[in-house]
């Protein structure tokens, strides 16, 4: 049996089945290539159609909102509860009829008023279709004060500021921009001793000692004194007190805190000295008893001007 056996052959020089590795990997290469090309294209795609969108999108609103003539601003209606003219607040908005109601920044109308230092609080709105209304509330004067500041030309000059209930420094008006124009100068109480440094217009005087002769004007206008003194002059420059010259001529110095009271003691010690015909020239209120006082006659006093307590923050307002 031996002779009918088979011969093995050389497994180098038979036909067998190889596997093509090299095929398969170069399916597997172009696969891979096509799925990434379609990838990219897809965010390609993607993102050229969300610009599209949104370049369609900007186009409609600009010529459906922004440029559209329907909401062309046809009424500008500005309001104020102070003394600023209507045309004045027109000319710091600085907003013309013809322009866009959606277009206009809302935000910058606000913030170029809110920079006058006059002007407290602003309200902006869009009345749809064409009107833009424009509420304006305005700070009320309460005090003065005057501080050196460099001059063009070199040298130093005073310049004027106004101070509200809070101790806000306010730049006063030009008579070409209120609403109705002044006759004659306003007066208010002059505060002393305030360094050049802390006041900045539209900027709150954070000063204890100012705070403390601002409550004091207030103070004095529900007084009993009210009428029979005027305050012309606050010295803030002394530690823990106020010394106030009054029109009349007197020097009365306060304490900071316990104001109404010592108004009324005030109102007292007055009272008694018309009694003997005598006015106080100086009194010191800042002591609790055996209050320090200096007399002279009473016929050598100016009086008071006559006028009603002034209504703080009662405004009245200009259409």
């Amino acid at each position: 049996m031996r002779w009918f056996k088979r011969k093995p052959k050389n497994r180098r020089l038979g036909r067998e089945h190889v596997l093509d590795v090299k095929l398969r990997s170069s399916q597997i290469r172009v696969a891979r290539t096509r799925m990434a090309a379609i990838a990219l294209g897809a965010v390609f795609a993607t993102i050229f159609g969300l610009y599209v969108l949104w370049r369609s999108g900007q186009w409609a609103l600009d010529r459906l909102v922004y440029e559209n003539e329907a909401f062309a601003i046809q009424e500008i209606d500005v309001q104020t509860d102070g003394v600023i003219s209507v045309d004045q607040l027109r000319r710091w908005m600085g907003v013309r009829s013809g322009q866009n109601l959606f277009a206009l920044d809302l935000a910058r109308v606000k913030r170029g008023l809110e920079l006058v230092s006059l002007v407290d609080s602003v309200s902006v709105e869009r009345i749809l279709p064409r009107t833009l209304r424009v509420r304006v509330s305005e700070r009320e004067p309460l005090a003065q004060v005057k501080v050196p500041c460099p001059k063009q030309g070199g040298g130093v000059e005073l310049a004027a500021y106004q101070l509200d209930i809070d101790g806000v420094a306010i730049l006063p008006l030009d008579n070409a921009q209120r609403a109705t124009p002044l006759m004659q100068p306003e007066q208010f109480p002059m505060l002393t001793g305030i360094s050049a440094n802390d006041v900045q217009p539209g900027r709150r005087i954070e000063n204890p000692q100012v705070q403390a002769a601002l409550q004091l004007i207030v103070a004095f206008e529900h007084s009993p004194m009210v009428g029979l003194a005027d305050l012309q002059r606050i010295d803030v420059s002394w530690p823990e007190v106020l010394v106030v010259t009054t029109g009349q001529g007197g020097e009365i110095t306060f304490g900071l805190t316990d104001l109404d009271q010592q108004l009324r003691r005030w109102h007292k010690v007055f009272e008694a000295g018309q009694k003997v015909g005598k006015a106080i020239a100086s009194l010191d209120l800042a002591v609790s008893s055996n209050l320090p006082a200096r007399w002279l006659e009473a016929s050598a006093v100016p009086p008071a001007s006559p006028r009603l307590p002034k209504p703080y923050h009662s405004k009245k307002k200009h259409v």
